[in-house]
């Protein structure tokens, strides 16, 4: 994803918007209105909304998650992906020069392997796939396979388009590159199988980041925003966005490139963990029924 000094913005709008280019600090917060309990507008008949009203009456709901567990987390991480293998979270680290792939013990946050992505690459999302994780790079059309186990290569694969975050079902991949499109690929092949435009209350949303698949959803870290969206993927839809500020303000980080971008589901014991970029703690976190 765009990093400091290494992106312009100059192909990209920004989360919510119709293409024009708004500082990040402005749209930090852009989310919460339109979040906003839609109150006596879910009460008009459809047949005689405005456009507005509808956008209004369709808006996902906002869910505040509880705090389970926390859990130490390298600060020095530029965290762009993660998962839940084998008993150990498994982690992607970008920066030009520093990215690697690495298997972490919960308890700790220590390291206990890494596999070291190419100095001129910038690592990117993870996934597993069938005793093998694949990682992306951000510019350079490269998925590197690595044995899920021991961390060894086992060669590359190609995409087209710039790799953000990566996530796997049962049926493949599925990957994000900073539009408001996602798309699935073969798992061995990497080829399209198809797309999905993510919307928001009917409206794009774009700087679609981390992935993961949490019980045929999609949840996704959106770029500079403190929040999860959850998505349909069949139709794209946010169907509910998780609010993270709690979470986010309690790490304590100052640096605006430390955003949330980190999700983990733990399918076996049900449990979902964050992070982000340099965060000190990485949290297990509960949604409510």
């Amino acid at each position: 994803m765009p990093r400091p000094g290494r992106h312009d913005g100059a192909n990209r709008s920004l989360p919510l918007t119709s293409g024009t280019r708004t500082p990040a600090r402005m749209i930090r917060w852009s989310l919460i209105p339109l979040l906003a309990i839609a109150g006596p507008v879910a009460a008009v008949p459809q047949a005689m909304r405005t456009p507005a009203q509808d956008a209004v009456a369709t808006r996902p709901p906002l869910i505040v998650p509880t705090i389970v567990a926390r859990y130490p987390h390298d600060p020095d991480a530029f965290t762009e992906g993660l998962l839940w293998d084998r008993d150990a979270l498994v982690e992607s680290v970008g920066l030009e020069g520093r990215s690697d792939v690495r298997r972490v013990d919960l308890a700790t946050g220590k390291v206990r392997r890494r596999a070291t992505i190419p100095a001129a690459q910038f690592g990117e999302g993870v996934a597993a796939w069938r005793g093998e994780l694949v990682s992306l790079t951000w510019h350079d059309g490269i998925a590197h396979r690595w044995d899920a186990g021991t961390l060894k290569p086992r060669g590359t694969l190609r995409y087209g388009g710039e790799g953000w975050g990566l996530a796997s079902d049962t049926a493949g991949f599925v990957r994000s590159d900073g539009s408001a499109t996602l798309t699935f690929h073969d798992p061995a092949t990497m080829a399209v199988r198809r797309t999905v435009r993510v919307t928001i209350a009917g409206r794009p949303l774009t700087q679609l980041n981390e992935l993961e698949v949490v019980d045929g959803s999609i949840l996704a870290n959106v770029w500079h925003q403190p929040f999860i969206v959850r998505i349909d993927p069949a139709s794209g839809r946010v169907t509910a966005v998780i609010d993270l500020r709690a979470v986010l303000a309690e790490t304590g980080v100052t640096d605006s490139e430390s955003v949330a971008n980190g999700i983990a589901w733990d399918a076996a014991r049900r449990r979902l963990f964050v992070t982000g970029k340099r965060w000190p703690t990485l949290f297990e976190i509960r949604l409510p029924a």
